[in-house]
């Protein structure tokens, strides 16, 4: 699809074409139709980008709360969607040893356990090694910190995900 294509579409099939950037996330999308039209797709990614920023805490939270533990249960059970799953698969994560996987689940639950979200990072820029490091280095920062990372890395899987989508 063309930017001008997404310019062009109403708001259902914007939605239907971009809504899947932000995980489980359509209202992002549907804010950033009205903003139309978009020059490029760093234009469309940074209007998208103004309405996380815009929104309440809570509402952030739960954006970054719609993303799956990485190498987590629903994963090993391929009950993500494609694009969850080809991402988890581009750092190595669907080719994990019986130990790696119970290291993730650990790391997982005391990330969850001290944040009350999952770890969130851009998958198909790190190799499985470097997430683990993230993991473990990102559980010594506070709540307010984690929240920033998590939305800086959520910002990288859209980018990623818009280019997917729209060829320039």
């Amino acid at each position: 699809m063309t930017i001008d294509q997404l310019n062009a579409a109403d708001r259902a099939a914007f939605v239907a074409a971009v809504g899947f950037t932000f995980e489980n996330a359509p209202w992002i999308a549907e804010a950033a139709w009205s903003k139309r039209p978009f020059r490029d797709a760093g234009l469309l990614l940074a209007a998208m980008v103004a309405e996380v920023e815009a929104a309440p805490e809570e509402r952030r939270v739960a954006l970054i709360a719609a993303h799956p533990d990485l190498a987590g249960r629903l994963a090993r059970e391929r009950r993500l969607g494609t694009t969850a799953m080809q991402e988890q698969a581009a750092a190595g994560l669907d080719r994990l040893t019986p130990q790696e996987i119970a290291r993730f689940d650990e790391l997982n639950a005391a990330y969850r356990e001290r944040f009350g979200f999952p770890f969130v990072i851009c998958a198909r820029e790190q190799t499985r090694d470097a997430i683990v490091a993230a993991l473990e280095r990102r559980l010594t920062n506070d709540r307010t910190t984690e929240i920033d990372a998590a939305l800086a890395e959520i910002v990288k899987i859209a980018r990623l995900r818009l280019k997917d989508v729209i060829g320039e």
